[in-house]
């Protein structure tokens, strides 16, 4: 292959990349007034997450802090993610169980209020979920989601203590072992 045409190939992949970063923000609600969730500083990552004050897919902001001090459940997700979509019915299961013994889930939807409260109407969820936009990725690498991928979950105890944290779907054989550890 001719050196001129490497060049045009990368130069085509590097439009096509930024193009389709662009065209994400664009359809992901990316814009400042929908990306509510400020950056996290760096630092201990459980006490950026009390710092948050998001807005409820319901509409109503709230700070996240109410829950320091309680174990709980931290699970990012996005509409469009599948695996995500697949493991909310267990997620909520769990739920239901655990929060007699005073856990708590909540959910991070790494995506536009538009998307999140369709996706809502379709997938009832009966755990709180906040709308992170693309803040929550940033929020989720500062746990050590390095890759940036989705369903990720971290579960804190209740001094503040990351128990765990699970890239991809949740197994509820293992998030249930770690619950009952608290």
């Amino acid at each position: 292959m001719k050196p001129t045409r490497i060049v045009a190939a990368l130069i085509v992949a590097i439009a096509a990349t930024g193009g389709g970063f662009y065209a994400s923000r664009l359809i992901m609600g990316g814009s400042p007034s929908e990306a509510a969730m400020t950056a996290p500083a760096k630092g201990n990552a459980v006490d950026e997450l009390w710092k948050q004050q998001l807005q409820m897919a319901a509409g109503t902001q709230q700070s996240l802090a109410s829950f320091k001090g309680k174990p709980v459940v931290v699970n990012f997700w996005a509409s469009w993610c599948g695996p995500c979509v697949k493991e909310m019915p267990d997620l909520a299961a769990l739920h239901r169980e655990y929060e007699k013994k005073g856990i708590t889930f909540i959910g991070l939807g790494v995506d536009s209020e538009k998307n999140v409260n369709a996706f809502l109407q379709k997938v009832p969820v009966d755990y709180p979920i906040y709308i992170a936009g693309f803040g929550g990725a940033d929020l989720a690498r500062s746990f050590g989601n390095n890759a940036g991928a989705l369903p990720f979950t971290v579960v804190i105890d209740a001094k503040g203590v990351i128990r765990s944290t699970k890239l991809g779907e949740v197994d509820p054989k293992e998030l249930k072992a770690t619950l009952d550890s608290l």
